[in-house]
């Protein structure tokens, strides 16, 4: 269900007393280039139509009040206290918030937060928040709001104080979303181009339900293979700064050089950032069968050689496969879970968003949500005075 923000406001009047102001940065999906933000490559997210929503209004202390209506919990914290150590097996939504407001140095507020982006379901929930808090905070206290500089403070505080070393794909995506495009991110030089999604064509997500507890961790240790390919990878070539430099022929030749699980996870990540430039090229072109064929062989590859699928993932995308109008499937996010992308002939999305649903809960018991979404803009605050009077 799309979040009314007009209840938003009124619910954060009773809590809080006064009228905030609205915030809002949406969820993202990505149509290709997984795992390669972090390696300095390419991918090709799209903003959705789904976004994390926070009311928020200054507080004169630097406390951050905050309700969140997922959780349905109010935490207090102190930003000019001293950080905790992050902890990625207990780590809180709250992490996010408190990380965000101690990079950006920024006051206290009284926030209420809601959101329809999924938690858990692979389409960056977690930046969604971390954007639409920054936003909140640095707009609050009368300070510009530098859609990069956000991005970057809201990746450190995943490092530092979630303790995911996630790359920065997500946060642009959640700060440069335009509606009807997709953007090719170049996560190097943080440069991004918007790519127009042809009206002919649906982007079908598909939640599997499924959220497995050790994403995290394995997360963290694909980051920590691609490393230790590139410090063997420098020896031969020594211009190499990130797998992003590496060809597939430089990866063969020194292929005795790595061990087998190094070899596959840097493969997939060489291999993604040609797929990523390539799908760009056809969906320029208004190739979609040629865009489908490059989703099926990132996928096959994210679940082969990078080893991020799972049982319920490949159903999904096997099941998407199968039926008529689909140009191609694919898991999306980080793996262990979470939801699957389809492209989609536009006059068959309303049919393949009904079987696709069925079939998969045919197969496993299990409901997914399914849904037609479209391509969103990004962060932005919307002032009380944008809202009808309460």
């Amino acid at each position: 269900m799309i979040l009314d923000r007009r209840e938003l406001s009124r619910d954060f009047e009773r809590m809080f007393g006064r009228q905030p102001r609205i915030y809002r940065a949406p969820g993202r999906v990505n149509l290709i280039g997984e795992h390669t933000d972090y390696n300095d490559g390419f991918a090709l997210p799209m903003a959705l139509d789904r976004s994390t929503w926070i009311a928020a209004a200054p507080r004169a202390d630097r406390k951050l009040v905050v309700h969140s209506r997922a959780y349905a919990t109010t935490c207090t914290i102190d930003v000019a206290g001293e950080a905790p150590e992050p902890s990625p097996a207990t780590h809180s939504w709250i992490d996010y918030l408190h990380g965000v407001a101690a990079m950006l140095e920024t006051g206290g507020a009284d926030m209420l937060i809601a959101s329809d982006v999924p938690i858990g379901a692979g389409l960056s929930s977690s930046a969604a928040l971390e954007i639409a808090c920054g936003c909140a905070l640095l707009d609050l206290a009368d300070r510009p709001v530098d859609p990069g500089a956000l991005a970057r403070a809201a990746q450190r505080a995943e490092h530092e104080f979630v303790g995911t070393r996630c790359g920065l794909m997500d946060q642009l995506a959640a700060c440069f979303g335009r509606a009807d495009h997709a953007l090719l991110v170049d996560t190097r030089s943080f440069e991004y181009r918007l790519v127009p999604i042809p009206s002919s064509i649906r982007v079908v997500v598909a939640n599997t339900m499924v959220r497995h507890g050790h994403a995290s961790g394995e997360y963290n240790a694909r980051r920590a293979d691609c490393e230790i390919g590139v410090r063997s990878l420098v020896r031969r070539f020594p211009a190499i700064r990130a797998l992003r430099d590496v060809s597939i022929a430089d990866l063969e030749s020194a292929r005795a050089d790595l061990s087998d699980e190094v070899y596959r996870r840097c493969r997939h990540v060489v291999t993604e950032n040609a797929r990523t430039i390539d799908a760009v090229e056809a969906l320029a072109a208004g190739n979609f069968e040629s865009f489908g064929r490059l989703m099926g062989e990132s996928h096959a590859s994210l679940a082969g050689d990078y080893s991020v699928s799972c049982e319920e993932l490949d159903t999904m995308v096997a099941l998407a496969e199968r039926l008529g109008g689909v140009y191609g499937a694919r898991m999306t996010g980080g793996g262990f879970g979470g939801s699957i992308v389809a492209l989609v002939d536009a006059t068959h999305a309303d049919r393949v968003r009904e079987e696709l649903g069925r079939h998969y809960a045919d197969a496993t018991g299990l409901e997914p949500d399914v849904w037609i979404c479209r391509a969103g803009d990004g962060v932005e605050a919307i002032h009380a005075s944008h809202i009808s009077p309460l």
